[in-house]
């Protein structure tokens, strides 16, 4: 019977959490609607210039920041279970420069202005094969929780120096501006971009109904297959879903880091293990985090707009920092 209340409290906890981030979730988004150097009502815009700034520009732009948010922070927690790492996350991992090394190079030797197809498919096939190195040496454990970091973050920085001298030697302008963008930015987004961007959508649900399954998988791949989980189909399936989701992020909004770190490790730390409950609400709180930070991007400087991967590395940096020095990883 005490089992049974703990369990039940556990889960009231989970919805609770859920019930109160829903709400935060609702606010942030009416404030990053609202605000900025005009405020408008979300539901009664007067004039036409208040509307075309809301309709054709703050509306994509917020859902691009909770699509991405929700799909960076989903991506982290899975692989923190597929790696047995709790530091695991597409940035510091290196797999958001993967995706952003591919688009550059597409740009660069493309016969033609690539679509946001291209652009996409680029994207994704650049985080699944640094998704796909990963987890290739995580395997069997050829190499430790630290050194499987240490070369995630080896492969981001080669990635970024290789698109930083493309910029250098780059006379395009357009590639110079793009430069701004893969610093982290959701400013841009269109609806024609979005239009591709939400094929994601049903991929990021059926992502968020996994949960037991990785509960299984959490027992180890021994006890897994026991209970009749498949391990190697569902491991291939989830690193698919994961390259598919950070390629279509960075395809949107740049190269955007630490939510996939923070907010899925924090609710671990808060209310538990629990992938069932874990997934989706990281993905809420991912969609909270980035509308949050961009909300603050626009109206930080008055002059000027910071990159919003600016703001969520300025967040989340001291706490990784922090996650570092209270894990003991070998």
């Amino acid at each position: 019977m005490q089992l049974n209340d703990l369990i039940h409290r556990q889960q009231l906890r989970w919805k609770a959490c859920s019930f109160v981030i829903v709400l935060l979730l609702l606010l942030a988004s009416f404030f990053a609607l609202s605000v900025g150097e005009l405020w408008i009502l979300p539901w009664a815009p007067s004039g036409d210039l208040e509307a075309q700034l809301l309709y054709q520009l703050r509306f994509p732009r917020l859902l691009a920041a909770l699509m991405i948010g929700a799909a960076l922070a989903s991506s982290g927690a899975v692989l923190q279970v597929l790696l047995g790492n709790p530091l695991a996350e597409p940035g510091v991992l290196g797999i958001s420069g993967g995706a952003s090394l591919a688009l550059v190079l597409l740009l660069f030797f493309a016969p033609v202005d690539p679509t946001a197809s291209m652009t996409m498919s680029a994207a994704m096939f650049g985080a699944l094969t640094f998704t796909l190195i990963l987890v290739g040496l995580s395997r069997g454990g050829r190499v430790s929780t630290a050194k499987l970091l240490l070369i995630g973050v080896a492969l981001g920085i080669l990635s970024g120096a290789v698109v930083t001298w493309a910029f250098y030697f780059s006379t395009d302008l357009s590639l110079r501006q793009l430069m701004y963008w893969l610093m982290g930015s959701v400013g841009g987004v269109s609806w024609s971009q979005l239009s591709i961007g939400m094929l994601v959508v049903p991929v990021l649900l059926w992502l968020c109904t996994r949960g037991k399954q990785l509960d299984v998988l959490m027992l180890g791949e021994v006890h897994a297959k026991q209970l009749g989980l498949d391990v190697v189909k569902l491991r291939w399936k989830l690193i698919m879903v994961v390259s598919l989701l950070v390629g279509a992020s960075v395809a949107l909004g740049g190269i955007i880091g630490f939510i996939g770190l923070v907010v899925p490790h924090l609710l671990r730390l808060a209310l538990g293990t629990e992938n069932r409950y874990l997934l989706p609400l990281s993905a809420l709180s991912g969609a909270l985090l980035l509308a949050f930070a961009d909300t603050i991007s626009r109206i930080a400087l008055s002059s000027a707009e910071l990159p919003v991967g600016v703001v969520t590395t300025t967040i989340g940096a001291p706490v990784f920092v922090w996650m570092l020095l209270r894990s003991h990883i070998d």
